[in-house]
This record gives C-alpha cells, structure tokens and sequence, in this order.
C-alpha cells in the first residue's frame, strides 16, 4: 500500500511538475534558447518585432519571446525577475530603473513621435495645430471626448506631461469626457473611433493600425511629441536567472548596423515607422 501511494505521490508531482513547465517560460529545456524582452504595446502593435525578431533569430539562434505591457508594466515585471531585456520609450524612468541597480545600462535605440488623432468632424477645432499643449486646452475647454490609455506606459505618461504643461488635471472628468481605457495603444484607438474621441498615440501604431474609419492625424510635427526608445539589459547579480550572455547578444545587434538598419527598413505604404538613432558603442 505505501508502494502504491509513494508511486501515486511521485506521478502526481511529475505531472504538476510538467504543467508548471508548460506554463512557465522560464522552466523549460536548458538546450532552448531564448530570451524574455519586456516591452511596450507600441512596438508590438506596430508590426516592428514580427518583421526583425526573425533575422536576429535566424543570425544568432536566439529565440525572442516578447511580453507587450506598458512601460511602467515592464519595468515593474523587469524588477521582478520576469524577463532579460527591457524595450520601452520613457527615458526618466528607465534612467531610475538603471540607478535603483534593476538595468545594467540604458542604450538609446530608435525613435518616432507622438501625435494627436480625432475624428473628421473635429468638435475641439484643432486640426493644423502643432503644439499639442494648445490641442490640449481647446478639448478640455470644450470637453471634447479624449481617450487616453490610463495604464502608465510611455504613452500615457508623455500625454499626462502635456496635460500639465496645459495646466489641466483632466481626472475630475473620468469616465465623463475623458474616457480612461487602462489598455494598450490599439485597444485605446478602437475605443477613440468608437466613442468619436480624440486620443494621443505614437506614429507607429497608428499607421499599421486598420480601424481608422474617418480619423485623421490632427496634430502634429511639435518637438514635445518626440518619442526615444531605450533598451537594457535586467540586471543579473539581482536576479541570477537572467539570460545575460543572450540577453547582451540581443541589444548588441539591436544597437549595431545589422539592427539599425532592420529598425529602419520596416515600412508601411512607403512609411519609415521608426528612426534607429544608437549610438556607436566604444
């Protein structure tokens, strides 16, 4: 009988041990290579790591498995030990997460902008305009419907950094005219064409995203819409379960020619959707 439980007890815990294994992308065969890139909504949305994780992988034999969160998100599973690499587009907070010991350095990658799209009937009038603090002033002066992605990315913090800059605290009116979503970029644009709302998105996203309807870009081309990308390797004497050695092949690519130029050969009808902006390293 105790036989027959210890060979109960033991399959039990094999067969656990196998669905943690199959659920958990740390746990898995040692031979397998790949890493975790904690990243943003934005570069997973816009189509740019489909088209150049694949030469990495096939150059390298890397794979990259690619969790799409807002920045605040990622940094926050970053310093838990839950990815290799960080991919994200707010600099002061990933300066903090370098100098609080979580990142070993912060490289600059690419960049794009940021603008303010709406509907074609335009209810705020601020179509032409270029700086995006005025955009701002006219839709809450006439409470024109915005949608902002409320979930701490990069994205929502550059617009509540304009909402400031306009002097407005636009959260007395959640969920009145300005609608919080807590989603991802795409998710946040498919709330704005639903509801007819104004709604501050990176370039990127916005081009490869199809459920335009009548939208358009409506303001844009103001320095403080411009939106930098950086990337860092999760520190590996805090969390020894990094990947560092693949991790660093990774962002060493990125940052290099080879990277570069994939960053910068991703299109849509003709558009460059990011600009690789590394530095040489020494």
């Amino acid at each position: 009988m105790t036989w027959m439980m210890n060979r109960r007890t033991l399959f039990g815990l094999g067969l656990c041990a196998a669905l943690i294994a199959a659920t958990s992308p740390r746990l898995v065969a040692a031979d397998d290579k790949f890493i975790i890139v904690q990243s943003t909504t934005s570069t997973q949305n816009s189509g740019l790591f489909e088209h150049i994780l694949p030469i990495f992988t096939k150059k390298t034999g890397i794979d990259v498995r690619v969790v799409a969160v807002g920045t605040g998100q990622a940094l926050k599973n970053a310093e838990n030990g839950d990815g290799d690499v960080v991919l994200v587009h707010s600099k002061p907070d990933e300066e903090k997460f370098v100098a609080e010991g979580w990142g070993v350095k912060r490289q600059d990658v690419m960049y794009n902008d940021f603008v303010i799209v709406g509907p074609a009937a335009d209810p705020a009038k601020i179509s032409g305009l270029k700086d995006p603090v005025v955009g701002f002033k006219k839709i809450a002066e006439t409470q024109a419907a915005f949608a902002s992605r409320g979930d701490d990315s990069g994205t929502n913090k550059a617009e509540i950094k304009l909402w400031q800059d306009a002097g407005i605290d636009p959260k007395p009116a959640s969920g009145k005219w300005y609608l919080e979503t807590g989603s991802g970029m795409g998710a946040t644009l498919n709330t704005a064409v639903g509801k007819q709302a104004y709604a501050l998105t990176d370039r990127g996203t916005w081009l490869s995203f199809a459920n335009k309807d009548d939208f358009k870009v409506l303001v844009e081309g103001d320095p403080k819409l411009f939106n930098q990308y950086g990337v860092i390797l999760v520190n590996p004497t805090k969390h020894p379960s990094v990947k560092a050695k693949e991790g660093q092949a990774f962002i060493d690519w990125l940052t290099g020619s080879e990277g570069q130029a994939a960053i910068a050969s991703y299109k849509i009808d003709g558009q460059q959707l990011f600009f690789p902006n590394a530095r040489p390293q020494s």
